[in-house]
């Protein structure tokens, strides 16, 4: 569900208890439209502006930083760094909250500034402002040409956004509520009456006061009846009840293991279908609930590029594949070129300079049909059947080496496939950084020419884990770690795991000197399944040996390698196993 207004206003309470008269020790801004307050204490408060997952909540993930900070996050650290959090407000269910933050100017003197989070879809907004309600700056600029109604720009004076036309349902009493159900039409469904005609509730919470009063989601209000409608504002005045004391209960829930929604009250309309996990906070709750799509955007917005750039290689070296193996094509025929040098050279005797064809017997075809043989008049006979043979040997050679360049196109293409399966993987700007090292230097990037462009190379690390048995498994985020773990660090008793003729991570399973145990041995090839292209299947081959029998050809690209004397084991993928197992 969206963070609407009244599950916010749960995240501000208890956001709002743990940070209020707290020193802002750092500030880091992540992401573009991320935010981070390094409090005092150790606590992390992310302030999120994202057009799909805008919020405001404690976190215990740590975040990569650029390595240069954004001018957003150097405006606020000369404003609020060393500055204290006064309080946390929520306009009234709206999806604005309000730090007010106290904090030293340049001489000293204590100045009340205002961060501002307006957490609405596609709108969000981090708005710094004065203490004279000027805007310092902002993460989106709204110009006038974006937006007629309201303007978000440096030096103008702070507005809300404009106020939905929909009644506040927690300052109406039940002849209120009452009245306005009486004047809904008969025909509405019940959800989206109390969506449009009430702010701060999500489609959520509506679908689900829904299904209390009458058992289905969709179900028409003339189909509830007085007794249904009864219930209808009986669940409604139970659940801003619930708002109004601050009895939340944060559930995040999951269908096949997948983070599919978060709902701060239970809710019973998917009966069963989707599983529901209670959380301590709602902190915690969206820190789990959002970590697999930040990450996600991430590596979405970080990596563009290098998927713009790798596409784009991999889309010509497919094309140049293409047009070759045309041309493979058409030297198959080259046996016909000889042919008809050798019926020329049996014809000389009827052939003269400035004939244009030469009509004589096919001496080649089993029938003896006569053929017309097409010249050059400007040649003599024995230099157009020179020519036949000459296009004969050429064709021949072009073969050998159309065969050997078709070869070497297919293993490039086969790398640039598998670089773009591991930029998914990456977990970071070092996982990132290693991957436009590697495109540099195979040739794929350019490299800068100045020396100011010039990066410090980074090693980032694998990831690890650990099996059942307490063996240590590594698994490869890239082709340099694919490299590097199979070819340098591991042992030859060591046993390596790849998913059969699909693209994924060199796994390494580190024996210790030791005959590994079936289950660790599953595990590990469990890994291997999941970090491929065929993570989505439900049975995967998983090619298995130890390290002395993987050997990397010479002049092969970062990853490549080849194998013998191997096992292989189908496995099906499983997240939850993932990260039961994984410690780095």
């Amino acid at each position: 569900m969206p963070l609407d207004a009244i599950c916010l206003s749960a995240v501000v309470r208890e956001t709002a208890a743990q940070v209020e008269n707290t020193r802002i020790e750092k500030i880091q801004q992540p992401a573009r439209d991320q935010v981070v307050l390094l409090l005092r204490g150790g606590r992390r408060l992310l302030l999120c502006a994202g057009a799909t997952q805008p919020r405001l909540h404690l976190t215990a993930l740590l975040r990569d930083n650029p390595s240069q900070p954004p001018m957003f996050c150097m405006l606020l650290r000369k404003h609020l760094a060393g500055g204290r959090i006064v309080s946390v407000e929520q306009e009234p269910l709206e999806r604005v909250v309000t730090l007010h933050i106290q904090a030293a100017d340049e001489l000293g003197e204590q100045r009340p500034w205002r961060l501002i989070l307006e957490a609405m879809p596609r709108h969000a907004n981090l708005i710094l402002v004065d203490h004279q309600g000027r805007i310092t700056d902002c993460l989106r600029r709204v110009d006038s040409d974006m937006s007629a109604r309201r303007q978000v720009l440096p030096g103008l004076f702070y507005r809300l956004p404009p106020a939905q036309e929909k009644l506040d349902p927690s300052s109406l009493d039940r002849a209120a509520l009452e009245s306005a159900l009486a004047a809904a039409p008969e025909e509405s469904q019940a959800d989206k009456w109390l969506l449009d005609t009430f702010g701060g509730l999500s489609p959520l919470i509506c679908r689900e006061l829904a299904f209390q009063a009458g058992g289905a989601v969709d179900i028409r209000l003339n189909i509830l009846g007085p007794e249904g409608r009864k219930r209808l504002l009986d669940r409604l005045e139970r659940l801003l009840d619930a708002v109004r004391t601050g009895r939340f209960s944060p559930c995040l829930l999951a269908r096949d293991g997948a983070p599919s929604d978060f709902t701060f009250f239970p809710v019973e309309q998917y009966e069963g279908r989707m599983e529901r996990t209670p959380f301590p906070t709602f902190s915690a709750l969206l820190d789990r609930f959002y970590e697999e799509r930040e990450h996600l955007e991430r590596v979405k917005q970080r990596g563009q590029d290098l998927i713009r750039s790798v596409t784009t290689a991999r889309d010509r070296t497919a094309r140049k594949i293409a047009h070759q193996e045309q041309e493979l094509a058409a030297t198959h025929d080259r046996e016909r070129l000889r042919q008809l040098g050798d019926i020329l050279t049996s014809n000389f005797y009827q052939m003269e300079r400035g004939m244009a064809r030469l009509r004589t017997v096919d001496f080649y075809d089993p029938e003896g049909r006569e053929i017309d043989v097409p010249l050059d008049p400007l040649l003599t006979p024995q230099q157009n059947a020179a020519k036949y043979y000459k296009e004969y040997n050429k064709a021949k050679t072009a073969e050998v080496m159309l065969t050997q360049q078709l070869e070497k196109g297919r293993r490039e293409l086969d790398y640039l496939n598998s670089v773009l399966d591991t930029i998914p993987l990456a977990e970071g700007e070092k996982d990132l950084q290693e991957i436009r090292q590697e495109l540099t230097d195979t040739g794929y990037l350019r490299r800068p020419s100045k020396a100011k462009g010039r990066e410090k190379r980074v090693v980032s690390k694998p990831m690890e884990f650990r099996s059942s048995a307490g063996l240590r498994i590594s698994v490869g985020k890239n082709n340099t770690q694919n490299d590097l773990l199979t070819c340098k660090q591991a042992f030859k008793s060591d046993i390596w795991f790849h998913t059969q003729k699909i693209h994924g991570s060199h796994v390494i399973l580190w024996t210790e000197g030791r005959a590994p145990d079936l289950q660790s041995l599953n595990e590990a090839a469990c890994l291997a399944a999941w970090f491929s292209q065929a993570r989505g299947a439900s049975r995967v081959p998983v090619d298995y040996t130890p390290v002395k029998y993987v050997k990397k050809p010479n002049g092969a690209r970062p990853g490549m390698v080849t194998y013998t004397t191997y096992e292989t084991a189908w496995v099906t993928p499983r997240e939850e196993l993932v990260k039961e197992l994984r410690i780095r």
